[in-house]
């Protein structure tokens, strides 16, 4: 049963035209890479699905309820969350104020998540619990943005290049943690460069190219479609 569902979406930048007629669907409790070169759109698929950028054309549903057209705060309390690449925590903020800023006891319908929770995936945040998030590293911060995502009990996480520029020790630990969110019920939709951890972490790939869905299969899928890789994702 699809949870989240795409249909004809288009997105413009001013007069530059983004998104072409996106049509996805979003099972539940699965994880969705969504691969392609910069530019390709993907990051543009997600701040539109969120609200953060409105589609010119097209429908976004979620749970079968039309949540595109709606403000974002709105589309978050139905169940749609949404981890930036830029992290965005509020830095003059304690760790522990930022993940307070992030519950809405009122959305979501599965699993109920709680701080000490996130506090199990990520000990660094109870440490750093009383520290202004201003202070954290990058790993820290991309922790942080990501639990305070999940206390909004979503039943869709979109997330937007989590690895980015962190050790790989927190990269190991990054993907474990999105990997249980799956298992407890949450649909993932990754946005990830690194091909190896996009297609170890998803059992289903999406690939963008110039605004539009390419390629969606499985990672076995990919792996016997050089052609693919080749036009879409290879960096020559």
């Amino acid at each position: 049963m699809s949870l989240l569902e795409v249909k004809g979406l288009h997105a413009h930048y001013g007069k530059s035209h983004i998104l072409h007629g996106i049509d996805l669907s979003i099972p539940e409790a699965s994880i969705v890479s969504l691969l392609g070169r910069n530019g390709s759109g993907r990051s543009t698929l997600l701040k539109a699905m969120m609200g953060l950028v409105p589609p010119t054309a097209g429908t976004v549903t979620l749970n079968g309820r039309l949540i595109s057209g709606r403000r974002p705060f709105d589309i978050c309390r139905e169940g749609l969350g949404y981890v930036p690449e830029e992290r965005l925590v509020f830095p003059n903020l304690t760790v522990e104020e930022n993940l307070v800023m992030g519950v809405q006891k009122g959305s979501g319908a599965g699993h109920r998540w709680s701080l000490q929770e996130m506090y199990d995936y990520f000990p660094r945040l109870k440490e750093r619990r009383a520290i202004r998030a201003g202070y954290l590293s990058g790993g820290e911060q991309q922790m942080l943005t990501m639990c305070r995502s999940l206390l909004g009990n979503p039943r869709v996480l979109l997330i937007d290049e989590p690895t980015e520029g962190l050790a790989p020790r927190i990269v190991e630990v990054v993907m474990e943690v999105i990997l249980d969110i799956a298992r407890r019920g949450v649909a993932v939709v990754l946005v990830e460069q690194k091909l190896t951890i996009a297609l170890r972490v998803a059992r289903t790939v999406m690939v963008m190219g110039h605004g539009e869905l390419v390629f969606r299969g499985t990672p076995e899928d990919l792996e016997a479609s050089p052609d693919v890789r080749r036009n879409w994702l290879e960096v020559a």
